[in-house]
């Protein structure tokens, strides 16, 4: 199989996927315009070729390191279909931050790209995330003044309502705590939740911030980061019943047809580190996540700010290391379930399975003490 059919492959089924934390998915969104009329009163990006494009979190790959000045894990890579709907054509591509990446924008998108632009600013607030889910990056965007059509995110009323109860629940302790009424109830939790993820959080936490004696900047950047975290242990909450389910399949999966030497040498050791990155990956998430929980018990329920103070002073790096992992767990959950339904048999070739494993092993942040994305097999590589 040449390199040219496994990148179109791969270009294909990133933009069928449903892996909407690694892949903001501009070309679909495209074809739906004739539904959603909104999508063309409210474009995510004004330039039309843009618009029409992928956008993903990409791992720098060891090939793809000396196109960067500065040594860098991931970068916000644009995929501008070829023919402006069809990706079976290939696409051109450009990652944010690279050497050359105002000339090449400029030679793809004209003036669109260029420092001040509105499309300029609104990619520049996605590199700021480290992750591309919609919730996430709907907030960011609407924060700094940008509202894209709701079509452009994936997320459904149930979702929003889901995670909504779930943070009700986890700020109950901080409406009692701040509670001059008596006993909290459902409605004040629900105010504090609306106040907490609003575009202006802080419009409600003036006793807070007062308490922890932060800065304006460091307050709102505190709690965007808080926000971060509670959508992360809610993403984490709902993934985890399946993920020993997928775990399972990923160890057990068997392709059809005839074998390459390649994907031979490859498969067997590719389902053990396979298993023990995404377990690797999940731990450092809860272990991440841990430090928040300790700092608001500690706010909480014994009435001592200083943890959860320094927890927000921390929140916004330790937010960018929480999404990358969350994140590479998202992607092989939703795009693992996407190719594989639960219920029907599994259709896949040993050449297809290799690439997804592949990309698999690329993106997840943590990999069992490797220092680079692991690279195609060569088929001198015995089993």
């Amino acid at each position: 199989m040449s390199q040219k059919d496994r990148t179109v492959r791969s270009l294909i089924a990133l933009e069928q996927s449903a892996s909407t934390a690694r892949v903001l998915n501009l070309v679909a969104a495209r074809r739906n315009q004739s539904v959603d009329p909104e999508l063309i009163a409210k474009p995510f990006f004004e330039n039309r070729v843009l618009n029409s494009s992928l956008i993903v979190k990409h791992r720098i790959r060891p090939h793809e390191r000396e196109m960067f000045a500065k040594p860098q894990g991931s970068a916000t890579k644009i995929m501008a279909p070829m023919d402006g709907s069809d990706l079976k054509l290939g696409a051109r591509f450009l990652m944010l931050g690279q050497r050359d990446f105002d000339a090449c924008a400029e030679a793809l998108f004209g003036d669109a790209l260029k420092p001040g632009q509105h499309d300029r600013m609104v990619l520049d607030l996605m590199d700021e995330l480290p992750s591309l889910d919609p919730f996430l990056l709907r907030e960011q965007l609407k924060r700094n003044g940008f509202e894209p059509a709701r079509g452009y995110f994936a997320i459904s009323d149930a979702d929003i309502e889901r995670m909504y109860a779930f943070v009700r629940a986890e700020v109950m302790a901080l409406v009692t705590l701040s509670s001059t009424e008596g006993a909290p109830n459902g409605a004040a939790a629900s105010r504090l939740v609306e106040k907490l993820l609003s575009n202006a959080p802080d419009s409600g936490f003036g006793p807070l911030q007062e308490t922890l004696r932060l800065s304006d900047k460091d307050y709102a950047d505190g709690v965007f980061g808080w926000r971060g975290f509670l959508y992360y242990k809610w993403v984490l909450a709902e993934l985890t019943p399946q993920l020993e389910e997928v775990l399972k399949e990923v160890s057990t999966v068997q392709p059809m047809g005839p074998r390459s030497p390649e994907s031979s040498a490859y498969l067997p050791k590719a389902r053990k580190r396979l298993e023990a990155a995404i377990n690797h990956t999940v731990a450092g998430v809860n272990k991440m996540l841990a430090v928040y929980d300790r700092a608001y018990c500690s706010l909480t329920q014994d009435g001592k700010p200083t943890a959860f103070r320094d927890f927000l002073l921390s929140a916004p790096d330790m937010f960018m290391a929480l999404g990358e992992q969350s994140g590479s767990v998202q992607h092989i959950m939703s795009f693992w379930r996407y190719r594989f339904p639960r219920g029907r048999r599994v259709m896949v070739s040993p050449d297809e399975l290799m690439d997804i494993f592949l990309d698999f092993e690329g993106g997840l942040a943590c990999l069992t003490d490797r220092a680079e994305a692991p690279k195609a097999p060569q088929a001198d590589q015995a089993a």
